[in-house]
């Protein structure tokens, strides 16, 4: 009887924890806990202290706190369908990116045993092996090429051995293990990032601030093309549809006499191209004669800019 009431205390004391963190805090790492045993655990909390709070537990007690806590804040409902497997939460309190650096940092090197799945690609380098001649079969019947120097094994090109999502065979585990091989690492892996009720994938923490500009500009490009396909204005075609329109309006007056100060200049240089060719190259290159000559040049220049082109910088 006594060890019951000492489970239901567990369970409920378990349960206040989970509402409390939920309460406390808007951004989460649901978790990946494949091969982590309970030291290893043990030094993740100890990293992300201060910084993050690890809990794990079984899914059904998780997934049963959180429905209670909905009535409260219902955006963890999100996170409902994804607490299944052998998983956890980390509550970040810090910056996501920072916790996940840790989170990444903290794998530790694992043999490889038979008959687990290899969570990544693993290959046999080239080089002595330290191992006697008279294993030298043992190689051959997994197609290791090899051959004796100095009285050892020596593998002579490098061999591919499991792929990734393989299970791992006696063989390879033995020969692996002869080697001194620890092909993978393990530690809490990243699932799913919840944010302020927004779930996402971990691969977006990797954007950079360019990455985000560059794919605002595409979008804005995209408006842009779309308006104006479409002849419907928006702030993004707005630019373009006064420029293709003022366009028009050179078009027309280059072939009627109607005329205006950005007119005139167009049909000077359709008139004799080449002396604005020339002349470009003349006016960098050819300094100021007198101070006098200078003022009145800069003083002259934003009325230029203002008049002529209007400041959208048609005909720089």
């Amino acid at each position: 009887m006594s060890a019951a009431k000492g489970v239901d205390q567990r369970k409920q004391n378990y349960f206040a924890k989970l509402t409390q963190l939920l309460e406390e805090y808007s951004k989460v790492f649901i978790v990946g806990a494949d091969n982590v045993g309970s030291n290893h655990l043990q030094k993740i909390r100890q990293s992300l202290r201060g910084e993050a709070t690890v809990l794990m537990g079984k899914n059904t007690m998780m997934r049963k706190a959180i429905r209670d806590h909905l009535a409260k804040n219902d955006a963890w409902d999100s996170i409902l369908p994804l607490v299944k497997g052998n998983v956890g939460f980390v509550f970040v309190t810090g910056d996501l990116g920072t916790v996940r650096s840790k989170l990444l940092s903290n794998r530790v090197a694992a043999p490889a045993k038979a008959g687990i799945v290899a969570p990544n690609d693993v290959w046999v380098p080239k080089g002595n092996t330290g191992m006697e001649p008279t294993q030298t079969a043992f190689l051959q019947a997994l197609n290791i090429p090899s051959k004796i120097n100095k009285g050892q094994i020596e593998i002579t090109n490098d061999v591919f051995l499991i792929k990734t999502g393989q299970k791992v065979g006696n063989s390879e585990a033995t020969l692996l293990s002869k080697l001194n091989i620890k092909p993978f690492s393990y530690g809490l892996s990243i699932k799913y990032v919840y944010d302020n009720g927004a779930v996402y994938e971990p691969n977006v923490l990797d954007l950079t601030d360019e990455d985000l500009l560059g794919k605002f500009r595409a979008a804005v490009s995209n408006v842009a093309a779309l308006g104006l396909e479409i002849g419907y204005p928006t702030i993004a075609s707005l630019p373009h549809s006064i420029i293709n329109g003022f366009k028009n309006v050179l078009a027309v007056g280059l072939n009627t006499d109607y005329t205006f100060d950005e007119l005139e200049k167009v049909k000077k240089v359709l008139e004799n191209p080449g002396a604005y060719a020339a002349a470009a190259p003349a006016a960098a290159t050819t300094a100021p004669t007198t101070t006098t000559t200078t003022k009145v040049e800069e003083k002259e220049q934003p009325k230029e800019e203002e008049d002529e082109d209007m400041g959208l910088g048609l005909f720089d």
